[in-house]
């Protein structure tokens, strides 16, 4: 299983996003979505991971652990990026880099991510970036 989640990270790495559903499940669920904009149905984070890599170049994603129990992987990830292209948050880009660290708990089913839940630090990112925080509701 650790061997899908790494070959998913290449693939996200390499921007090679015709290759993801050898990795994802196309009913996959994201409880954390990716990017603002992201519709909320089963299969809606290949949109996600689309969005993320028009909106960052570049965009890379630094395995520091994996750890694997039962149906599922947990990986601790540094995660950096420059803001060069259109984003629903910020439509202009910035041109500025960001580094953070994300946690991802991917959920395994007949070899393929089927579930993916994440905490990222945000607030750190959007500081960076120099976006303004979203507003409560």
């Amino acid at each position: 299983m650790k061997t899908v989640v790494r070959d998913f990270i290449t693939a996200v790495n390499e921007r090679r996003l015709h290759d993801l559903p050898m990795h994802v499940a196309a009913d996959v669920i994201d409880h954390n979505k990716i990017i603002f904009g992201e519709r909320d149905e089963p299969g809606a984070a290949f949109e996600g991971f689309q969005m993320q890599l028009d909106a960052f170049e570049p965009f890379h994603l630094s395995v520091e652990e994996l750890l694997e129990e039962g149906d599922r992987v947990v990986a601790r990830l540094i995660v950096t990026g420059e803001h060069t292209g259109y984003h629903p948050r910020m439509p202009e880009p910035t041109m500025k880099g960001f580094t953070m660290e994300s946690i991802f708990i991917f959920t395994m089913a007949d070899g393929r991510i089927s579930e993916i839940r994440a905490v990222s630090d945000r607030l750190g990112m959007f500081l960076q970036l120099g976006w303004d925080w979203p507003e409560a509701d």
